[in-house]
């Protein structure tokens, strides 16, 4: 019997998350379609999901399910996917002429696992220095959820948003730390609801020891600003 993905045993499919580049794997024809087609054909196929499941979708609190699980995906938590909305970041002149690393940390993300398609959430901390350019400091949230409102893994969203601030920002210089809770190890398979995943990228002045060290210092540290 050829091993197939339809004669595989469905257990072999749990650990199988085969890795990829740092770029999310898209089609070439991804936006061929419009997003009010999408929507229609995700709400048609969803709907035939609940069916499957047996629920009633005559039922006043289901019968409109699908549409809204359709638009949440393509408006809200997948719309990162769409090139369209790549938050366009506007440079400015260091007239502080500030040439020490520079730090937001605890900046909320949710994004959604590629393999169960459960939710990820946690914290994203980016340092830089800059190279005489600086950016408005919600551009680099917006980067942030911009790239974690895809199907994702912690590893490829970590070098994304990096590489995106690289090149945002003109420099080598950038830190980026996700630490992020996965839904599909809490509220299923093995249920641990207290293990935590962290993913780090450093490159330029970062790699420094003495410098990294002072960035995940700085990140960890809690300051009272009463």
């Amino acid at each position: 019997m050829l091993n197939t993905p339809q004669n595989r045993n469905l257990d072999e499919y749990e650990d199988d998350h085969v890795g990829s580049s740092d770029r999310t794997p898209l089609r070439a024809d991804a936006f061929s379609m419009d997003d009010d087609l999408k929507m229609e054909l995700i709400a048609k196929h969803f709907k035939e999901i609940m069916h499957i499941l047996g629920l009633d979708l005559e039922d006043d609190s289901l019968k409109g399910t699908p549409m809204r699980v359709a638009k949440m995906y393509v408006q809200e938590v997948f719309s990162g996917l769409n090139p369209k909305n790549k938050p366009k970041a506007k440079l400015f002149e260091n007239k502080y002429k500030y040439d020490q690393m520079l730090v937001e940390k605890d900046i909320t993300f949710y994004s959604h696992c590629e393999h169960h398609f459960v939710p990820i959430y946690g914290k994203a901390h980016v340092g830089y220095f800059s190279s005489g350019k600086v950016v408005g400091l919600s551009k680099i949230n917006r980067v942030v959820q911009y790239y974690a409102k895809r199907p994702q893994v912690q590893e490829r969203l970590t070098m994304q948003i990096a590489n995106e601030l690289k090149e945002v920002l003109k420099t080598e210089d950038v830190a980026v730390v996700l630490d992020a809770t996965h839904m599909c190890v809490s509220s299923r398979g093995v249920s641990d609801t207290n293990s935590m995943t962290g993913t780090a990228y450093f490159d330029g002045k970062f790699r420094d020891q003495n410098v990294k060290s002072e960035f995940l210092n700085y990140i960890n540290s809690k300051i009272d600003l009463r």
